[in-house]
């Protein structure tokens, strides 16, 4: 090879490694360009999920991880939902603040004589009847977000799923009726023994991951802690409902015509204190001790309750149920639920109406009556208590076919 073959070869070598430079230049460049937009773009929606991965904050579509779940993911969840992001003055009160269940006995009462002779059942309530607010297990607080008509809550155990399913199959699907828009809720606390927070927690759990609707809180899930489900709802929702316009709490048991509830409040004159249901009047404390609802005298010493609805259903607006979280706080808490609410109402200077069309002891008190399953007087009403998920099913198909009635009673 001669001096300009050789200098020819020299030549393309080096226009090649010039080529190589520039190429591996601009790669770099590229990647650095690409590369921020990218971080970027992560960051907004990290942002929007409340840093967290769209993947990760949309997780509850990979079914076959649930069983898997350890509490640290568990927690990410929970910090998703609070991190994100809140309007106005009020943001630092926009989030469930209680951490800690730690809460010990009152033992002063138990030098007390009147708390002696007081039942074992009444003892334990009076001892921690200061315990007021527990954590929170599951929240949805975005079952609040946008233009909520009617929150529709219902208070549950967790063995009774049965219940909860033909409810959401039922009257308690979310819906929009007439352009409004319903949610629904149910409300659990922690299962009463150990058995049933191992085996039904867990499908509790599996419920919730499912549909999405239950708040469950850190205490016994007992009778007269069902004072605390209303306390805790009351708190949850002044936290994370500023904008539903009207509430409905009832039982698990109950029939809802959830179209006639939309035509009473369409009809209805009264928004403002609005709260109607199976009003009780000038019932008396019960001082039977085999009774359920039996009340010591040293609990509650006057002849009377005031006005109180029947917690198999009653509806109400949203801004009385704020109003109704503040004054509870100022009252002692009371073992019947009903009661302890008809109690804030009286403090808050409110009447509760009576209206024909909620029945929450049945259409007519004998159990045997042939009008307790008589469907054309059910599409009459806004509620009727006590009925199995078998009956409630059987009687939501009556209704919802092909359904001819004589004439509609007018209740509403």
């Amino acid at each position: 090879m001669n001096n300009r073959d050789r200098w020819k070869v020299y030549k393309g070598m080096s226009v090649m490694c010039f080529l190589a430079v520039v190429a591996l230049t601009v790669v770099q460049r590229g990647s650095i360009n690409i590369g921020a937009p990218f971080v970027l773009s992560r960051q907004a929606r990290m942002d929007g999920f409340g840093g967290v991965e769209p993947e990760a904050a949309l997780d509850k579509k990979r079914t076959p991880s649930f069983w898997k779940v350890g509490k640290q993911q568990s927690k990410v969840k929970v910090s998703a939902r609070r991190q994100q992001p809140i309007d106005n003055e009020q943001s630092r009160h926009r989030t469930w603040d209680v951490t800690s269940s730690n809460c010990s006995a009152n033992l002063n009462l138990t030098r007390q004589s009147w708390f002696t002779s007081l039942g074992d059942n009444f003892k334990q309530f009076m001892l921690y009847r200061h315990c007021r607010y527990f954590p929170i297990t599951f929240n949805h607080p975005e079952k609040c977000n946008g233009e909520v008509y009617l929150l529709m809550v219902i208070k549950s155990v967790a063995t009774q799923h049965d219940r909860r399913e033909v409810i959401r199959k039922t009257w308690g699907k979310e819906q929009v009726v007439d352009g409004k828009k319903i949610k629904t809720l149910f409300l659990l606390g922690k299962p009463l023994n150990e058995a049933e927070r191992a085996n039904h927690q867990k499908l509790v759990e599996y419920e919730d991951y499912i549909y999405g609707d239950i708040l469950q809180w850190d205490f016994l899930d007992s009778f007269f802690n069902l004072t605390l489900k209303e306390t805790h709802f009351l708190k949850w929702f002044n936290i994370y409902c500023p904008s539903v316009r009207f509430v409905f709490k009832g039982d698990d048991d109950v029939f809802v015509n959830v179209k006639n509830i939309v035509e009473y409040l369409d009809s209805s004159s009264q928004e403002k204190n609005l709260f109607v249901g199976d009003v009780i009047f000038n019932a008396r404390p019960i001082r039977r001790k085999e009774n359920k609802y039996y009340v010591p005298e040293a609990l509650y010493n006057k002849n009377a309750y005031p006005p109180y609805a029947g917690g198999g259903g009653f509806l109400m607006d949203g801004a009385l149920a704020r109003r109704l979280h503040w004054v509870a706080g100022t009252l002692e808490l009371y073992p019947i639920d009903d009661v302890f609410l008809g109690m804030c109402l009286e403090a808050l200077q409110v009447t509760p109406v009576k209206h024909n069309a909620f029945k929450t002891f049945g259409l007519v008190r004998d159990q045997n009556s042939r009008l307790n399953r008589e469907p054309c007087f059910f599409k009459s009403m806004i509620v009727v208590h006590k009925l199995l998920p078998s009956d409630l099913i059987h009687m939501w198909n009556l209704i919802n076919g092909e359904l001819v009635c004589a004439q509609r009673v007018e209740l509403l």
